[in-house]
């Protein structure tokens, strides 16, 4: 076995001795830092590659810590002037996952770059703490490598608000193919119904 394969088995066993130590010690360290903070390498190498990232320039790493838990509304003293069926101040969930939000987070906050992957480093009682990998489509480096260079194109702008990175699909309910995906065909849930519920007639008839 390979390097990484070894690593691979560490991160597995997240109760082991070693890694419930490793991530109590950096859970403390980032809690010292800022929400977004850039990082030197990634903090799972195996990861991290498996991706898409590489070691060389136009490849960034940031660390992002997101609040954990549901959505609570954003009402004055929790009174929602309408219906009673609207009524929900706590048990409300957001409809995105932490990952999504995560990588929105840094998207907004570094928008001359273009988010290509994100993957879950660490968790305390308060936050979950990711680390996204971003790609910098005005870079040389970057923009002649035939691998990588499709994130240069302009229509990749901003690709994580708009639900196109890994858990933003998984998010939409896209991670699946075939017959159980009936109901997402034409892009999502959303698409399939209305193709299904408009009537369309040809013009002349």
């Amino acid at each position: 076995m390979g390097a990484y394969k070894y690593m691979e088995e560490v991160w597995r066993h997240k109760q082991s001795d070693v890694l419930r130590f490793l991530l109590r010690v950096r859970a403390w360290e980032y809690r010292q830092n800022n929400v977004i903070t850039r990082v030197s390498k990634p903090t799972r190498t195996d990861k991290a590659h498996r991706l898409g990232y590489k070691s060389k320039q136009g490849y960034v790493i940031v660390r992002v810590g997101v609040r954990r838990g549901g959505r609570k509304r954003q009402v004055p003293h929790g009174m929602v002037h309408g219906k009673p069926k609207h009524q929900g101040v706590n048990s409300l969930k957001f409809e995105r996952n932490l990952q999504s939000l995560a990588e929105e987070k840094v998207g907004r906050k570094f928008s001359n770059l273009r988010v290509l992957n994100s993957y879950w480093i660490n968790e305390d009682a308060c936050k979950k703490y990711y680390e996204v990998i971003l790609v910098d489509p005005s870079h040389k480096v970057i923009r002649n490598d035939p691998r990588i260079n499709w994130i240069a194109n302009p229509v990749h702008k901003h690709r994580e608000l708009r639900g196109l990175t890994s858990s933003g699909r998984k998010g939409r309910g896209l991670r699946k193919s075939g017959h159980r995906a009936n109901g997402i065909k034409g892009g999502s849930y959303r698409a399939a119904w209305l193709r299904r519920n408009t009537m369309r007639l040809k013009r002349y008839r």
